[in-house]
């Protein structure tokens, strides 16, 4: 209860309680006169008007420490006094000077909590205030911590100490602000104590957020701006908003517990209104990035799931820190940004699904890796490593495909185990779009003329595809047994390409080549393979396998298919008598000729469109 002063409460006069001449005092009564007595010599010693007429400029916490213990126990003691007379419905002229005095010693409490507060600027910085304790359990910490300080009168000018180092700045003021709001408060001025610490902290938050260039942008600004504009500003974001949460608020919360600790109320109520618009606004970029749905598009994800990573990972700490009912606004603006952001990477997810569905660009001859596989495993290897944030956002929103699918594609075998069921939904999801890739590419694979090319692209593509799958946490996410049914099928079309592309050769020698013919058949066979292995070596000539461990594997199994009937054929006709009168060489290759041959085939050139063997993010590409 706030003193009463004289104007606001008349003595009280009773007729039925007799007055008492000085020589019959009651002992309480002396010791509430010395009380009087001794507040009133030290709260004028530190007059605040005398010190503005005089032109002084004395610091009572800060000239004589002693002194200011004094004072506080003084105005602690007058008001004590002052709830005694009243109690008593005393009129004494004692009680009328007492509130006469407390606003003296209020105005003094007032300059230097104002004084205090404002020169401590950079002592009391957030991030050695926010490393006092665990995030982990603020609450508790807190309390601790103050309990450890020992009991109110103890811990009244007496800072905290660090085992036998002198206390800090930071603790000094720290102390003397508990003890002079604790003061305040127990006479009466919360509301004066709280202007003043709110007015001074909410100027150093605002200052500490402009630093970290936090900006208001509604989702109306964001979708005028260039892509390069926002992404910079997310970036800005996205460091400020982790230092926000974990050092700025944190430290704030914590001076708050610390300085209000005799009122969670009074605590929690200041800290709200210091801290819970500049949070609001704070959380409210990610809300309207979410709202800018103009600006979406699939290389533009990334970023969106880097701000819902960034709220997620946060969220225990912003549950510890906004838990009051004060603060709920903005724990709703958080958990509303990551609603929004959720929902802005699941029209991405179905963008992207679109594009692969829509692309129409060409095939390259050759049948090489297609630009689209590896924008899209680019893009996938990316969403493999946001797996949990993608898992949290898209698991309520299942794959709904138009066509009739193999289980296989919707679930690992991990999943299916049970082994990790939080893999599920990104499972499914990578399943899916790979899928749809799979089957763009087999219309793609349909354009070309030759039947071997068309399965040596679809050889290329796959094999690039479990490859990325394989050598990123994809990997993970698809297990074991999707790789190895995956790698199955590139071998089949490996098979199905050397039967389309080196029948006509294997056919041109006889089934046995260790068989007698007659020398007239020795030279069909002879020229037919000459013929045949021409013309698949010259049209294979600008088909390419980029990779280098499957380039050797289609080599040596194309050598493995011709090279030992044909070696065995050519040992046994080569010196054939009819053969070497013949003006026109009819053995035009030595079974050495074959390999060198076949060495030459599948290498990418300079101008053949080229894998990149490297992982970027996926940047604007038109698919």
């Amino acid at each position: 209860m706030k003193a009463v002063s004289s104007r606001e409460s008349s003595p009280s006069i009773h007729p039925s309680t007799p007055r008492r001449s000085p020589d019959h005092r009651t002992l309480s009564e002396m010791v509430l006169e010395d009380d009087i007595e001794f507040a009133e010599s030290m709260i004028r010693s530190w007059d605040s008007d005398v010190d503005k007429r005089q032109k002084l400029l004395r610091r009572l916490f800060i000239d004589d420490r002693e002194d200011a213990r004094r004072f506080i126990k003084s105005v602690t003691d007058l008001q004590r006094a002052m709830h005694a007379y009243l109690k008593h419905g005393s009129s004494s002229e004692k009680l009328i000077g007492a509130q006469r005095l407390m606003p003296i010693a209020i105005k003094r409490l007032e300059t230097e909590f104002f004084l205090i507060l404002s020169e401590n600027r950079k002592n009391l910085d957030f991030e050695s205030l926010s490393s006092r304790f665990s995030r982990a359990s603020m609450r508790s910490s807190v309390s601790d911590y103050l309990e450890d300080e020992g009991s109110e009168g103890e811990s009244a000018i007496t800072p905290p100490r660090d085992g036998n180092l002198s206390p800090n700045a930071a603790d000094i003021a720290v102390a003397d602000l508990r003890s002079i709001a604790e003061c305040m408060i127990s006479c009466g001025y919360t509301k004066e104590c709280v202007k003043i610490y709110k007015n001074v902290r909410k100027s150093i938050v605002e200052e500490a957020l402009h630093y970290l260039a936090v900006e208001k942008l509604n989702h109306s600004q964001m979708q005028k701006m260039e892509w390069n504009v926002l992404e910079e500003k997310i970036n800005t974001w996205l460091r400020a908003v982790k230092t926000a949460v974990r050092t700025l608020f944190l430290g704030e919360k914590i001076l708050c517990q610390t300085v209000f600790a005799s009122s969670e109320r009074i605590s929690e109520s200041c800290f709200a209104e210091i801290c819970r618009d500049a949070a609001v606004n704070l959380f409210s970029f990610a809300t309207d990035f979410g709202k800018s749905k103009k600006i979406l598009s699939p290389e533009k994800m990334f970023r969106a799931l880097d701000i819902y990573e960034a709220i997620s990972n946060l969220w225990p700490e912003i549950d510890a820190i906004f838990w009051h009912d004060l603060l709920s606004p903005v724990k709703a603006e958080a958990a509303a940004a990551l609603a929004r952001v959720g929902e802005a990477v699941r029209i991405m997810l179905i963008q992207l699904e679109t594009a692969i569905q829509k692309d129409s660009s060409k095939t390259f001859p050759g049948g090489g890796v297609h630009p689209l596989t590896r924008y899209v495993m680019n893009f996938l290897i990316f969403l493999g490593d946001y797996a949990g944030p993608v898992s949290d956002i898209i698991s309520d929103c299942p794959v709904n495909p138009h066509i009739p699918l193999p289980e296989s594609y919707f679930s690992s075998p991990t999943v299916a185990n049970g082994e990790d069921p939080s893999a599920a939904a990104i499972a499914i999801r990578v399943g899916w779009l790979i899928l749809l890739l799979l089957c763009k590419l087999d219309r793609k694979a349909a354009i070309y003329d030759d039947v071997a090319l068309s399965y040596l692209f679809l050889a290329n593509n796959l094999n690039y595809v479990v490859s990325k799958v394989q050598k990123s946490n994809l990997g993970l996410v698809m297990g074991a047994d999707w790789i190895w049914q995956h790698q199955a099928k590139v071998n089949r079309f490996l098979s199905n390409y050397e039967t389309m592309g080196w029948t006509k050769v294997i056919s041109s020698l006889p089934q046995d080549p260790t068989v007698e013919i007659s020398q007239q058949q020795i030279k069909n066979h002879f020229k037919q393979f000459n013929i045949s292995f021409e013309e698949a070596s010259r049209k294979q000539s600008s088909w390419v396998i980029p990779d280098p461990d499957l380039r050797d594997q289609v080599k040596l199994s194309i050598a493995t298919l011709i090279g030992p009937g044909y070696r065995v054929f050519y040992e046994k006709h080569r010196r054939s008598s009819l053969l070497e009168s013949w003006e026109d060489p009819i053995v035009r290759y030595a079974p050495e000729d074959l390999s060198n041959y076949l060495s030459d085939l599948f290498i990418q050139t300079s101008g053949s469109p080229t894998t990149s063997s490297h992982s970027s993010r996926p940047k604007s590409v038109t698919l």
